[in-house]
Protein backbone atom coordinates (compact mmCIF):
# COMPACT_ATOMS: atom_id res chain seq x y z
CA UNK A 1 0.00 0.00 0.00
CA UNK A 2 1.24 3.36 -0.86
CA UNK A 3 0.87 6.86 0.62
CA UNK A 4 -2.26 7.52 -2.07
CA UNK A 5 -4.30 4.46 -1.16
CA UNK A 6 -4.73 5.89 2.63
CA UNK A 7 -7.70 7.46 3.01
CA UNK A 8 -8.56 6.92 6.41
CA UNK A 9 -6.23 7.21 9.21
CA UNK A 10 -7.52 5.71 13.01
CA UNK A 11 -5.11 7.63 15.19
CA UNK A 12 -4.51 6.78 19.21
CA UNK A 13 -4.43 10.25 20.52
CA UNK A 14 -3.79 11.78 23.68
CA UNK A 15 -4.01 15.21 23.10
CA UNK A 16 -0.69 16.36 23.46
CA UNK A 17 1.51 17.56 21.89
CA UNK A 18 2.77 14.75 19.23
CA UNK A 19 -0.22 13.16 18.70
CA UNK A 20 -1.96 16.79 17.82
CA UNK A 21 0.75 17.74 15.53
CA UNK A 22 0.40 14.51 13.42
CA UNK A 23 -2.54 14.88 12.34
CA UNK A 24 -1.84 18.29 9.96
CA UNK A 25 1.24 16.12 9.51
CA UNK A 26 -0.25 13.13 8.04
CA UNK A 27 -2.65 15.21 5.91
CA UNK A 28 -0.39 16.91 4.40
CA UNK A 29 2.14 13.49 3.68
CA UNK A 30 -0.42 11.35 3.05
CA UNK A 31 -2.69 13.35 0.74
CA UNK A 32 -5.36 14.53 2.96
CA UNK A 33 -6.79 11.19 4.56
CA UNK A 34 -9.48 11.62 7.01
CA UNK A 35 -8.51 11.06 10.62
CA UNK A 36 -10.23 9.75 13.17
CA UNK A 37 -9.25 10.33 17.05
CA UNK A 38 -9.65 7.85 19.53
CA UNK A 39 -8.74 8.48 23.20
CA UNK A 40 -9.45 5.55 25.99
CA UNK A 41 -10.34 7.04 29.41
CA UNK A 42 -9.13 4.49 31.71
CA UNK A 43 -9.47 6.53 35.14
CA UNK A 44 -8.25 9.82 33.95
CA UNK A 45 -11.27 11.34 32.92
CA UNK A 46 -10.01 15.10 33.80
CA UNK A 47 -7.36 14.98 31.39
CA UNK A 48 -10.20 14.13 29.06
CA UNK A 49 -11.76 17.58 28.98
CA UNK A 50 -11.25 19.74 26.00
CA UNK A 51 -9.89 16.78 23.95
CA UNK A 52 -12.38 16.18 21.36
CA UNK A 53 -12.16 20.13 20.79
CA UNK A 54 -8.75 20.05 20.16
CA UNK A 55 -8.46 17.29 17.78
CA UNK A 56 -11.21 18.68 15.55
CA UNK A 57 -9.41 22.06 15.29
CA UNK A 58 -6.13 20.63 14.43
CA UNK A 59 -8.27 18.35 11.77
CA UNK A 60 -9.17 15.44 13.03
CA UNK A 61 -12.97 14.63 11.33
CA UNK A 62 -14.45 12.44 13.98
CA UNK A 63 -13.50 11.76 17.75
CA UNK A 64 -14.47 8.53 20.19
CA UNK A 65 -13.78 9.06 23.65
CA UNK A 66 -13.95 5.58 24.96
CA UNK A 67 -14.69 4.54 28.72
CA UNK A 68 -12.59 1.92 28.78
CA UNK A 69 -11.90 1.85 32.97
CA UNK A 70 -14.48 -1.13 33.82
CA UNK A 71 -12.25 -3.42 31.53
CA UNK A 72 -9.24 -1.77 32.09
CA UNK A 73 -9.52 -2.78 35.97
CA UNK A 74 -11.55 -6.37 35.79
CA UNK A 75 -9.41 -7.60 33.22
CA UNK A 76 -5.61 -6.20 33.31
CA UNK A 77 -5.42 -4.33 36.64
CA UNK A 78 -6.80 -7.10 39.16
CA UNK A 79 -5.09 -9.75 37.51
CA UNK A 80 -2.25 -7.73 37.73
CA UNK A 81 -2.29 -6.83 41.15
CA UNK A 82 -3.36 -10.77 41.89
CA UNK A 83 -0.41 -11.60 39.81
CA UNK A 84 1.96 -9.17 41.88
CA UNK A 85 2.93 -7.65 38.46
CA UNK A 86 5.77 -5.39 39.47
CA UNK A 87 8.70 -3.77 38.37
CA UNK A 88 11.38 -2.54 40.86
CA UNK A 89 8.37 -1.93 43.17
CA UNK A 90 6.41 0.06 40.82
CA UNK A 91 3.09 -0.71 39.91
CA UNK A 92 2.91 -0.60 36.02
CA UNK A 93 -0.10 1.26 35.40
CA UNK A 94 0.96 2.98 32.17
CA UNK A 95 1.43 -0.51 30.67
CA UNK A 96 -1.29 -2.25 32.08
CA UNK A 97 -3.28 0.43 29.99
CA UNK A 98 -1.95 -0.01 26.59
CA UNK A 99 -3.58 -2.99 26.09
CA UNK A 100 -7.25 -2.06 26.20
CA UNK A 101 -6.52 1.03 24.49
CA UNK A 102 -4.95 -0.77 21.52
CA UNK A 103 -7.61 -3.43 21.42
CA UNK A 104 -10.15 -0.38 21.46
CA UNK A 105 -8.55 1.22 18.42
CA UNK A 106 -8.63 -2.07 16.10
CA UNK A 107 -12.12 -2.58 16.99
CA UNK A 108 -12.57 1.55 15.84
CA UNK A 109 -10.19 0.77 13.03
CA UNK A 110 -11.65 -2.01 10.97
CA UNK A 111 -15.65 -0.42 12.13
CA UNK A 112 -14.61 2.85 10.50
CA UNK A 113 -12.92 0.60 7.36
CA UNK A 114 -10.01 2.53 8.19
CA UNK A 115 -6.42 1.92 5.98
CA UNK A 116 -4.19 2.48 9.09
CA UNK A 117 -3.94 3.02 12.44
CA UNK A 118 -1.17 5.64 13.53
CA UNK A 119 0.25 5.49 17.20
CA UNK A 120 3.18 7.01 19.42
CA UNK A 121 5.38 5.54 21.23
Amino acid sequence: MNKKDIKKVVLAYSGGLDTSIIIPWLKENYNNPEIIAVSGNVGQASELEGLEGKALKTGASKVYIEDLTKEFLEDYVFPCVQADALYEDYMLGTAFARPPIAKRIAEIAIAEGADAICHGC
